[in-house]
């Protein structure tokens, strides 16, 4: 099935592992939180046990350089998208308004960029993430 709206997910290319793990994991839960319709239904197996829902379509990841992700979030906020941020700042706290705080500290064109999430028209993600290569 091919959707007209894409997910986006960028991590930046010299993070440990366990940090590109976490900045996926937050910028996922951005995009579910924060764009209306886009979780499916609950799921449910033969025994009966309930799941919870997940997005209803795919997910892409993808990696780059400080300086490639700068340049595709600023081609997201040019183009009005749906964006979630995690900058470097936010490994530093251990809650929600600390995170929050964090980047309301910095400008768009100064913040120190680890990953961002985006979702909008498929035509549109391509040319924002464009340069980007996949995350292996």
């Amino acid at each position: 099935m091919r959707f007209d709206t894409k997910i986006g997910i960028v991590v930046r290319d010299d993070l440990a592992a366990w940090q590109r793990l976490n900045v996926t994991a937050f910028l996922a839960g951005a995009v579910a939180g924060g764009v209306p319709g886009i979780i499916g239904e609950p799921y449910e197996d033969a025994s009966g046990n309930t799941y919870l829902a997940m997005f209803r379509q795919p997910v892409l990841v993808y990696e780059g350089g400080a300086e490639a992700i700068a340049k595709a979030h600023a081609r997201a906020l040019a183009r009005e998208m749906d964006a979630a941020v995690y900058i470097e700042d936010m490994f530093k706290t251990d809650h929600d308004e600390g995170n929050r705080a964090t980047v309301r500290a910095v400008t768009a064109e100064e913040m120190p960029l680890v990953g961002f999430a985006v979702h909008g028209p498929r035509n549109g993600v391509d040319k924002v993430l464009k340069g980007l290569r996949l995350h292996p």
